[in-house]
């Protein structure tokens, strides 16, 4: 399964689960002048794409203003659902064995996932 957004897509989306509210072209543009060198058309260009695809809506209110329709935390677990198809057949502890195996994983990360199992769920 290949990522239901683009990485610029994705730089849109940040913008707009990082407002508390429906944000303005305006407003999504200049959070990403620092970030970005793209034309107001690329940026035209990414939210229309965004609107297509059912993530954003526009709602005219004196401006047209977006909002995400897809929240941060979908996008995620759509997202690692998608890499744990791809890459370890579905399973997440094929994933986390490997991490072990390949040294990725310190001793301290190890006692933090098994508290986290232990307590509950507790990521702290």
């Amino acid at each position: 399964m290949s990522s239901i957004i683009s990485d610029a897509e994705f730089e849109v989306m940040r913008v707009l689960w990082q407002g508390a509210r429906p944000l303005s072209f305006t407003e999504i543009r200049k959070e990403l002048e620092g970030k970005t060198e793209w034309s107001r058309s690329t940026i035209q260009t990414l939210i229309s794409r965004l609107r297509d695809k059912g993530i954003v809506d526009a709602q005219f209110q004196h401006v047209m203003l977006y909002s995400a329709l897809l929240s941060e935390q979908e996008y995620i677990q759509i997202e690692e659902q998608g890499f744990l198809d791809k890459l370890f057949d579905g399973d997440a502890m094929n994933f986390v064995a490997g991490l072990c195996r390949n040294g990725r994983l310190s001793e301290k990360d190890i006692d933090k996932l098994k508290s986290f199992f232990t307590l509950g769920g507790d990521k702290k």
